[in-house]
C-alpha cells in the first residue's frame, strides 16, 4: 500500500558557538567563531601587506592592494575551490565577519571625519570649488547614459531612479584620503596642480556624502516615496541635533583637555560611545550607521589635543585590523567569474570609459577656462579620477539594498580599482613639475664673500635633537652685520599609511610640501622653540616641516635646500646616544636618508652626531663657552670644516683649536690626495687665512702634529677628548683608526672613531661634505631606486 512520505521542514543549521574546548577534546577550532575570527583576520592582514609591499615599487597606494587582496580571496581566485571557503568563509561565519569589519569601518569613518576641517573647505577658492563641481557634474550626468544601458542588459527590474543615482555617485566619487597619499608620494602637493586637487577632493567628498545618503533614502524596501521623505527630514534633523547638543558637549570635554596634560579616560569613553549611538540613530533611521559616525567626527573641535588623542587611541587598530576586514568581505561579494561574454567586458570597458571620460575631460575644460596648462590640467583630471574606500561602500550598500546585482557590482569594482591603479603612472608620465631652483654660487661655506649670507637646511627628527641644533646656530652666528645667518629648521616627519598623516596633508595642502609653519596660534613645541630663539637680530630662522616616506625624504631635502639657496645641510646621524654612552640606532631607513643626501645634496653636508651640545637646554648667548676642535688632514672637505670652525671662532664664547697633521714622508693616506700640488696649494691659503684669523684672537689656536701612525694621530685627538665639538671634513685623507671597519662610511675614518663610544661620550661631532659640481647627483633624477645598502657601504657612499 502506498503510503505519502510527509514534506520535511527545511533544517537550519544551528548558530556557531564562540569559543571551543580545544582539539584535545576532538573539536575543530575552526568550528567556533572566535578562533575562525582569528584565522581570517590573521590570512586577510598577512595577504593585503604582502601585497602592498608587492606593489610599492609602482608607488601604488595600499587601498589598491586591499581591494585585490579582498578579490583574490573571494570567488574569483582562491574562492573557486569551494574547500577554501567552506573552511576559511564558511557561509555562517560571515555574519560575525561583516559585523566586525563594519565595526572597524564606523569608527574609520569618524577618523575620516575627524580630521575633515570643514573650515578649510569654506576657504577653498572659486576655482577649485567650480573645478570640483565640474568633476562631479559630468560624471553624474554621463552616468545617466551608463546606467539605462546597464539597466537594459545586465541589472534588470530595479527602480530607474535609485539605479541612477547610485551610478552616479560611483562615477562621480573622488577619494581624498587615497588622493592625498599619492600626492605626497608624486611630490606633486607643493605645486598648483597638487593645491588645485586637494581642495577640489575635499569639497567632492563632502558632495559625494550628500548624494549617497540621498541614494540610500531612496533606495528602501518600501517604494512609497513618503518614506524617502521622512528618511531624509530625520537625517536632516540629526544633523541639527547634533550641531546644536552634542557639539556643545563635545566641545566641553576639547576644553578641558589643555594642551601638555593627559586627556581623562572618561571623556575618551564617551566620546566612542556617542560615535556608536550616532550610529544606531542614523541605523535606524535608514539611511546607515555609517554617517552618524562621520558626522560625529566632523563637529568635534579640531583645535587643541583633544583630537589628535582620539585619533592615536584608535587609529592603528581600525586602519591594521579590522578595515581590511571590510575589503575582504567586499571581495567575498566580487566575482570576476560573472564578467563573461563579450557583452559583459563591453559594458566593463563602457563603464570605465564613461568615469574616466567623465572626470578627466569635465576637470581639464574647467581647468583650461582658468587659463592651467594642458599638462597641468590633464594631470589634475588624471588625480581627480582616484577612487577608494568610499567607492566601495556606495557599491557594497547598493548590493545589499538589492541595487545592484553580482555582475555589476563586479564591473564596478573593477572600475574603481583600475582607475585608482593607473592614476599614478600617468600623472608620473604627463606632469614632470620643476624642482631645481633658480642656479646660485654660494653653495659651500668657504667662500670668497664672507659678508654674503650664509644659508642653512637643519634638518631633525624629533625634539631630542632641537637644543643641540640651538646651540650649533648660536655658535655659529659669528659677528659680522653683513653676513647674517640664515637657518631653514626642517622637521623631518615620515608619511606612512596611518590615516592620521591625513591630518599632516591638510596643512602642507595650504603652503606645500614642505611647508611653512606659519600658522599664528601653532602650539608646535618645537616651532616654538625656534621662535623664541629667533629673537636673536643676526640669525633668521624659518621652521619648515617635510612630511614623505623615508625612501623618498632625501627628495624633499635636496629640493629644499636648492629652492631656499642652501650653502650647508646639516642632517642628524642616525644614532643616538643612550645614557650609558652606547650609540643606539633610530632604524637602517634613517641611516639611508643620510647617505642618499650626501648623494644628491646641492650644497654642503654637515652629519651631526648629537652628544649634548651645551646641555639638553638652549644656552643664552652670554653662557656659551664651547671648545672646537678641527682635525686638519687637507683636502676639500678638511678645508670646509676649517671655513665653519673659522666663522664659530668669532663668537666670543668660542675656544677653537685647529690640528693640523703633516705626514712624514713614509706615511700612507687612505685616500691618497688625488692633485698634490693643487690641493696643497688650496691647503695652505685657507691655512694662511686661518693664522691672520690667530693672530687677531686669543681664544684662536693651533697645533702641529707630525704623524707616522694612526697612534700619533688617536693619540692627539684623545689629548681633546674633552671638547666640546669637533669638525671633521668626511673624506680627510687619513688611515683608519679602528681595526673594526666601520658600519657608517658615510662619517669617513676620523669621524667614525670620534663617534665610537671608546673615543667619548660628552664631544659632539659634525662631520662635513663640501659640494663638488663634479660629482654632484642633482642634476640626476632625484628617485634613488632604494640601492642595495651593502653596494652603498661598501662604496663608502
Amino acid at each position: 500500500m502506498a503510503t505519502n512520505a510527509a514534506p520535511t521542514a527545511p533544517v537550519c543549521s544551528a548558530p556557531m558557538k564562540a569559543t571551543s574546548n580545544g582539539a584535545f577534546q576532538k573539536e575543530n577550532p575552526l568550528d567556533f567563531a572566535l578562533p575562525l575570527l582569528i584565522v581570517q583576520i590573521i590570512l586577510v592582514v598577512s595577504f593585503t601587506r604582502l601585497l602592498a609591499f608587492l606593489l610599492r615599487p609602482l608607488r601604488q597606494p595600499r587601498v589598491i592592494a586591499e581591494i585585490i587582496g579582498g578579490i583574490l580571496l573571494g570567488p574569483s581566485a582562491l574562492g573557486r575551490h569551494q574547500k577554501f571557503l567552506d573552511i576559511i568563509f564558511p557561509k555562517k561565519s560571515m555574519t560575525v565577519l561583516d559585523t566586525l569589519a563594519n565595526i572597524g569601518l564606523l569608527y574609520f569613518l569618524f577618523l575620516v571625519g575627524l580630521e575633515l576641517d570643514i573650515r578649510a573647505i569654506r576657504r577653498t577658492g572659486t576655482n577649485s570649488l567650480i573645478i570640483a563641481v565640474a568633476g562631479i557634474s559630468l560624471p553624474f550626468i554621463l552616468g545617466i547614459g551608463a546606467s539605462v544601458v546597464l539597466r537594459s542588459t545586465v541589472n534588470k527590474g530595479v527602480s530607474n531612479i535609485v539605479f541612477l543615482v547610485f551610478m552616479g555617485v560611483a562615477l562621480s566619487i573622488t577619494a581624498f584620503p587615497v588622493l592625498a597619499r599619492i600626492l605626497a608620494e608624486l611630490k606633486l602637493l607643493t605645486t598648483d596642480v597638487g593645491r588645485i586637487a586637494m581642495s577640489a577632493a575635499a569639497v567632492n567628498d563632502v558632495v559625494a556624502w550628500i548624494l549617497l545618503a540621498l541614494a540610500i533614502a531612496l533606495s528602501g524596501s518600501d517604494s512609497s516615496y513618503l518614506v524617502s521623505v521622512w528618511v531624509l527630514l530625520c537625517g536632516t534633523a540629526f544633523i541639527v541635533f547634533s550641531i546644536f547638543v552634542l557639539k556643545p558637549i563635545l566641545s566641553v570635554m576639547a576644553r578641558r583637555s589643555p594642551e601638555g596634560e593627559p586627556v581623562k579616560e572618561l571623556y575618551i569613553c564617551i566620546t566612542l560611545s556617542i560615535v556608536l549611538a550616532a550610529g544606531l540613530i542614523t541605523d535606524i533611521i535608514g539611511i546607515h550607521a555609517l554617517f552618524g559616525a562621520f558626522v560625529v567626527g566632523i563637529i568635534i573641535p579640531k583645535d587643541g589635543p583633544f583630537a589628535g588623542v582620539l585619533i592615536e587611541k584608535i587609529e592603528d587598530l581600525v586602519s591594521g585590523l579590522f578595515l581590511p576586514l571590510y575589503f575582504a568581505s567586499s571581495g567575498l561579494k566580487t566575482n570576476v567569474a560573472t564578467i563573461e561574454g563579450a557583452q559583459s567586458w563591453g559594458l566593463l570597458v563602457l563603464v570605465i570609459f564613461t568615469a574616466c571620460f567623465g572626470k578627466i575631460v569635465g576637470t581639464v575644460v574647467l581647468a583650461m577656462l582658468f587659463k592651467v596648462p594642458f599638462i597641468e590640467a590633464l594631470a589634475l583630471g588624471v588625480l581627480m579620477n582616484t577612487k577608494g574606500l568610499v567607492e566601495l561602500i556606495v557599491l557594497n550598500i547598493g548590493k545589499d539594498r538589492k541595487v545592484l546585482n553580482d555582475q555589476t557590482f563586479a564591473i564596478l569594482v573593477l572600475m574603481a580599482l583600475f582607475t585608482t591603479f593607473i592614476t599614478t603612472p600617468i600623472v608620473m608620465a604627463v606632469y614632470k613639475p620643476a624642482r631645481k631652483g633658480k642656479p646660485y654660487k654660494n653653495r659651500r661655506i668657504q667662500r670668497q664673500d664672507l659678508d654674503s649670507e650664509l644659508r642653512v637646511l637643519a634638518c631633525f627628527h624629533s625634539t631630542r635633537n632641537i637644543p643641540t641644533l640651538i646651540n650649533l646656530i648660536e655658535s655659529s652666528r659669528g659677528t659680522r652685520k653683513k653676513g647674517q645667518l640664515c637657518i631653514y629648521a626642517m622637521h623631518l616627519m615620515e608619511l606612512s599609511e596611518r590615516s592620521s598623516a591625513i591630518s599632516m596633508i591638510h596643512k602642507a595642502r595650504k603652503n606645500g610640501l614642505p611647508f611653512w609653519n606659519k600658522k599664528p596660534g601653532d602650539q608646535n613645541q618645537m616651532v616654538i622653540a625656534f621662535e623664541a630663539y629667533q629673537q636673536l637680530r643676526s640669525v633668521v630662522i624659518r621652521p619648515m616641516t617635510a612630511i614623505s616616506p623615508l625612501n623618498s625624504i632625501h627628495e624633499d631635502i635636496c629640493t629644499s635646500a636648492d629652492r631656499k639657496r642652501a650653502a650647508l645641510i646639516i642632517m642628524p646621524f642616525h644614532k643616538h646616544q643612550r645614557v650609558d654612552g652606547t650609540m643606539e640606532s633610530l632604524g637602517h631607513s634613517f641611516h639611508l636618508v643620510n647617505q642618499r643626501v650626501l648623494r644628491h645634496a646641492p650644497c654642503s653636508v654637515g652629519i651631526l652626531v648629537d652628544r649634548g651640545l651645551g646641555g639638553t637646554t638652549q644656552v643664552v648667548a652670554s653662557e656659551v663657552s664651547y671648545s672646537v676642535v678641527v682635525p686638519f688632514f687637507g683636502g676639500q672637505d678638511d678645508r670646509e670644516a676649517l671655513a665653519y670652525g673659522m666663522r664659530m671662532a668669532e663668537h666670543p664664547g668660542i675656544k677653537f683649536t685647529l690640528i693640523k697633521f703633516t705626514p712624514k714622508p713614509e706615511t700612507a693616506l687612505n685616500p691618497p690626495k688625488a692633485d698634490v700640488g693643487a690641493e696643497s696649494k688650496k691647503d695652505n691659503e685657507i691655512f694662511s687665512e686661518f693664522l691672520n684669523l690667530s693672530k687677531s684672537s686669543e681664544s684662536v689656536k693651533h697645533e702641529a702634529i707630525a704623524m707616522g701612525s694612526r697612534e700619533d694621530v688617536i693619540a692627539a685627538l684623545r689629548s681633546m677628548s674633552n671638547s666640546t665639538l669637533f669638525l671633521v671634513g668626511r673624506t680627510s685623507p687619513a688611515m683608519p683608526l679602528s681595526d673594526r671597519s666601520s658600519d657608517c662610511p658615510e662619517l669617513g675614518h676620523v669621524g667614525s672613531y670620534l663617534a665610537s663610544s671608546d673615543f667619548s661620550t660628552t664631544s659632539s661631532i659634525l662631520v662635513i661634505q663640501q659640494y663638488d659640481p663634479s660629482i654632484n647627483a642633482m642634476e640626476k633624477p632625484l628617485d634613488d631606486i632604494n640601492e642595495a645598502s651593502n653596494k652603498t657601504v661598501s662604496n663608502g657612499v
